[in-house]
């Protein structure tokens, strides 16, 4: 036996940091002698030889543990040479394998030095798992970033999930752990175990960067080779990245996988990610919809996080099919002009013991200190963001689903939390940072780095920020010390219209300001005006049941009403599924969307009412281009609280033209005069009150002529017809 006792046992005992460094071929002197030593572990092998590739011939190899550590001694050989194992099972197979430990390392110093500084964009592409061909031997790379661990193996179905018999090496002092193993192919199932400095006990782990995973509970990662997938959208990627969005219509349809639509003749089940793609194009088509934003498809174990408490930040989920099948439903979008925007959360991650959460018995992803580390409000833990792997493994996350999977866009979940330390937190559970503030500046310079290298890589990519305080310059370039979003969410307009649609509408006089408020700071960021997910759970309400009339006629007028002034109100727009039909229930995560309510009127009408508004926008990209520019807006009355009326105008920049819009939010019926920005006929172009809605079908008969009377500080004026509870809307073009 060449091998010491000492290190046999290291292997027999899964304690070896560096199996590189005895298994496979090694130049070796013994009693003076030079020769060469071939060692291999191998699960499962009654005897194994070793085979010359050049001359053929097979030495046999000597067992030196009952769990199949092997050795051969040449003595007389001084070259090393190429060869294979011939391996004879105890079931009575025989095969001629290529040896895990005879391969260079598949990660190149210039790789390590760049995913170690945070800054190798395609870090996808070193660490986790995949399917090579090297030297003519093919299998899978693994690779994992775990500084602390004492001993790293891969286990699967390929090796009996045993980590005696695929230990890793780590790369220098990259902590970065690395092996290929020969005759492994897509579709295994692998975890990472690891031994770590504190606990004799060792554990298994996910991979960070896998991109699929088998069901909760065993949560095992899957080996895919996505490079063969045939997309057919090369046209529409390569128009989207000469699309500027600011100046283009963009209509959002927020989405949840699981419960938009479900088949009930089997067994109620959601719809999987090739069902999705025909559907949903089919239907965000016909209603004009721009987009379709999908709340996390990222992996998560937790159904009622809706996604948000994210374990694989690189993997569609396995709920709905393969990462080849999401590629599919975004290929199928894409041909049917339909943009995808997915929600992605890099604020925080969930405990669960087998994810990220100490992964290699440290706080790796997360801060030791719970006053940075921990998020009280969700019990999950924050990412570490002044940590250069942490923000690498995360903007690698990013670029991977525009890269890989073909999105156009990211909504970025919980930016308030990424920016404040003192966010849900009281005095003494917060640390201020180096200046003594509460700015977190590791995570502005994260979400800064985020937004420039989106944009450098992909100009027509959207990046949207959920966030919800008064910090300055979320929507500002990078360039000018903003963090370089290219939309925010409105979250005040938001909260003030719901509000004030909550009111009664005697009392909604006394609540104007709530409506003209946003416009005091309407131009400060690039605003998406959003009425999404969080607005119809947990005891809030359907949209259309927090309108306060009794009945439901009412409360659809009321609905109409309130979304024909979000699509005239400057910004983009989003709108949550169920709210363009007036879905009566709250929304369930668990179950489908009550398609079965646009047999009635009250609902069919609001959905009507939302495909004629978004033809409309669509219609008029001359409006859409000024939606973050204050030369697309003028106030005709925003004054006249006592009848809770809204007029203003909406125009292109050459004024060519012109929308005049009135909101009249009671349910009183007006003859109403308006000053007008130009003379001449005014088309009525939408009415939320058209019988075609569900409404009274009180209206202008299409349209009024202006008369030289001058009301509101200009020269020509209509008298109209004004619904109740209805918006409307008036075009002139030159």
């Amino acid at each position: 036996m060449i091998i010491s006792e000492a290190e046999l046992q290291s292997f027999t005992g899964v304690v070896q940091s560096h199996p590189h460094d005895f298994l496979g071929m090694h130049q070796a002197t013994v009693d003076g002698k030079q020769g060469v030593v071939v060692r291999a572990y191998l699960r499962d092998a009654k005897a194994v030889s070793v085979k010359n590739l050049k001359t053929g011939k097979a030495t046999a190899m000597t067992r030196l543990s009952e769990d199949g550590f092997f050795e051969a001694w040449y003595p007389r050989t001084k070259e090393l040479f190429g060869y294979r194992l011939l391996v004879e099972s105890y079931a009575g197979t025989r095969s001629e394998i290529a040896d895990p430990y005879c391969f260079l390392p598949t990660i190149t110093d210039s790789d390590l030095y760049l995913i170690n500084q945070g800054t190798d964009h395609r870090v996808y592409e070193k660490l986790g798992s995949h399917v090579r061909e090297i030297g003519g031997v093919k299998g899978v790379s693994f690779a994992v970033w775990a500084p602390s661990a004492r001993r790293v193996s891969v286990v699967g179905d390929f090796n009996g999930w045993d980590g005696r018999y695929h230990p890793m090496r780590m790369l220098g002092a990259s902590g970065i752990w690395e092996i290929f193993i020969p005759g492994v192919s897509a579709g295994a199932k692998y975890k990472f175990e690891l031994l770590n400095q504190y606990d004799p006990t060792p554990y298994c782990k996910i991979d960070p960067y896998a991109i699929s995973f088998e069901p909760p509970p065993n949560n095992a990662c899957i080996v895919r080779d996505v490079s063969g997938f045939s997309w057919k959208d090369a046209a529409w990627i390569a128009a989207r990245d000469k699309t500027n969005w600011q100046e283009k219509p963009v209509s959002v349809y927020e989405m949840h996988l699981d419960s938009w639509k479900r088949v009930p003749e089997e067994d109620n089940r959601p719809l999987n990610y090739r069902e999705l793609g025909v559907e949903l194009a089919k239907y965000c088509k016909d209603m004009g919809f721009t987009h379709v934003e999908m709340l996390p498809p990222t992996e998560y174990p937790f159904p009622p996080s809706w996604g948000y408490q994210v374990t694989g930040f690189y993997a569609p989920t396995c709920r709905y099919g393969t990462p080849e099948d999401f590629m599919a439903m975004v290929d199928t979008l894409h041909a049917n002009g339909i943009g995808v925007i997915i929600d992605w959360v890099p604020a925080h991650f969930p405990r669960d013991d087998w994810a990220l959460s100490g992964y290699d018995g440290t706080h790796l992803y997360d801060h030791a200190d719970p006053r940075q580390g921990a998020q009280p409000d969700w019990g999950t833990l924050l990412f570490n963001f002044g940590r250069c792997e942490v923000r690498g493994f995360l903007i690698g996350s990013a670029l991977s689903w525009i890269n890989r999977f073909h999105v156009d866009g990211l909504r970025v979940d919980a930016v308030a939390a990424m920016l404040y330390l003192d966010y849900s937190r009281k005095d003494g559970e917060w640390i201020p940072n180096r200046y003594g503030g509460k700015e977190n500046i590791e995570a502005i310079e994260f979400l800064r780095t985020v937004n420039d290298v989106v944009h450098q890589y992909h100009p027509g990519a959207i990046t949207i920020a959920e966030e919800s305080t008064s910090f300055a310059g979320v929507t500002r370039p990078t360039k000018d010390f903003g963090l370089g979003f290219d939309f925010k969410w409105a979250m005040g307009w938001m909260h003030d219209t719901l509000a004030y649609m909550k009111e009664d509408p005697l009392n909604r006089k006394y609540h104007h300001n709530k409506l003209t408020f946003a416009m005091l700071y309407q131009y400060s960021e690039k605003f998406m005006l959003a009425l999404s997910h969080d607005e119809v759970v947990h005891g809030k309400c359907s949209l259309i049941n927090k309108m306060p009339q009794p009945d439901m006629s009412g409360k659809s007028a009321n609905l109409r009403a309130l979304l024909g002034y979000m699509w005239t109100w400057p910004g983009k727009k989003t709108l949550f599924m169920g709210g363009e039909f007036g879905q009566s229930h709250e929304w369930k995560y668990d179950g489908s969307l009550d398609w079965h309510l646009l047999q009635y009127m009250d609902h069919k009408g609001v959905q009507n009412a939302v495909r004629d508004l978004n033809k409309l926008y669509k219609e008029s990209p001359e409006i859409a281009a000024l939606d973050q520019d204050y030369r697309g807006f003028e106030w005709i009355n925003a004054n006249d609280g006592d009848n809770s009326v809204l007029s203003y105008v909406r125009k292109s920049l050459d004024g060519k033209t012109l929308w005049v819009v009135l909101c009249n939010f009671t349910p009183v019926a007006r003859t109403y005069r308006v000053g007008v920005p130009a003379e001449g006929h005014w088309d009525e172009v939408f009415n939320s009150d058209a019988e075609c809605y569900g409404g009274s079908g009180q209206g202008n008969f299409g349209g009024v002529d202006s008369e030289a009377k001058p009301w509101n500080d200009r020269p020509n004026s209509v008298e109209i017809a004004l619904p109740p509870l209805a918006t409307v809307i008036f075009r002139k073009k030159a």
